[in-house]
């Protein structure tokens, strides 16, 4: 989910203590997807995304287009798929039962966003840049939103006892992620010396309120 996988991925250096380390199997994949990505950006950031074609990535990644469309079917996936596809469920799972789920989500973003390296953070910007710019990026986008939306009804239907497609569960859901969204969008239009976890913070605080201005 672009708007909220902003923790390192396990193995790395800024992972909590006490994570289970990856085996060696997983961990080369881990580098060679991570390989393939930042080639990518680079390219992106050089020439641009539509003007980059798969096999100039692979060149730069040092892999065949093969081992590209392995890890990535499509080019969209380079920039919308990575390593950390659970830590939002994790993370708001491991929040109280009783806590509204816009302060679980923003306790669960602001801490990831506190162990991300520089060079994350930077990826992040460079992925809701494309996410901003890119038509077909932005449409695939919606697919990931849509699914973290249905994980996070399922985990407010748990706490509420209500289902998962009652409509206020859906709505909450919705609310909290495209809250987010807005945040990462609003840190990129502001430039490189905004203060993404002031925004994160600011965002969450529309909501608590009840979004009144």
């Amino acid at each position: 989910m672009v708007t909220a996988r902003t923790a390192a991925p396990a193995g790395s250096a800024t992972e909590p203590p006490g994570t289970p380390k990856p085996g060696l199997r997983e961990r080369k994949k881990m580098q060679t997807r991570q390989a393939i990505r930042r080639a990518a950006y680079r390219l992106f950031e050089q020439q641009g995304y539509d003007a980059t074609p798969i096999d100039q990535i692979a060149e730069a990644a040092d892999v065949s287009p093969s081992t590209v469309f392995r890890y990535f079917p499509t080019k969209e996936d380079i920039v919308l798929t990575d390593e950390y596809d659970s830590v939002l469920e994790e993370g708001l799972r491991a929040r109280p039962a009783d806590e509204p789920m816009v302060e679980s989500m923003r306790q669960v973003t602001v801490e990831a966003l506190g162990r991300i390296t520089a060079a994350e953070r930077t990826e992040l910007g460079q992925r809701m840049r494309l996410v901003r710019e890119v038509p077909a990026i932005r449409g695939r986008t919606a697919e990931n939103t849509a699914r973290d939306a249905a994980m996070i009804s399922a985990v407010l239907a748990e706490r509420s006892g209500r289902p998962a497609d009652d409509l206020e569960v859906r709505v909450v859901a919705a609310a909290v992620l495209a809250a987010l969204q807005e945040a990462l969008l609003r840190w990129v239009e502001a430039g490189p010396d905004a203060d993404l976890e002031a925004l994160v913070h600011r965002t969450m605080d529309v909501l608590a309120r009840g979004l009144t201005l």
